[in-house]
């Protein structure tokens, strides 16, 4: 096995301890498993999308199933907002 050797802070330190103390290792062994998980993930997406977060929601709320099929809420859409004149030039 071959010997690394990295720098923490003291605050990481004292994490890692009680970490491995927790489970009955050392700090060693939870160096590895950490570094394992990490690079075996390292390839796939490590940002979660807003689908992702909110998938148990899809389907939960009532009302209108879809408002773009009615055309009066289609009415304005794509178009500037007019501009009320204030007085004379």
């Amino acid at each position: 096995m071959k010997m690394l050797s990295l720098k923490v802070s003291d605050t990481l330190d004292h994490r890692l301890a009680h970490a491995a103390s927790s489970r009955k290792s050392t700090k060693s062994e939870v160096i590895r498993e950490a570094l394992a998980a990490f690079l075996e993930n390292a390839g796939q997406e490590q940002g979660v999308s807003a689908l992702m977060l909110a998938k148990d929601l899809a389907g939960s709320i009532t009302g209108p199933a879809d408002l773009s099929v009615n055309p009066a809420h289609l009415k304005q859409f794509g178009r500037s907002p007019r501009r009320k004149r204030t007085g004379a030039r």
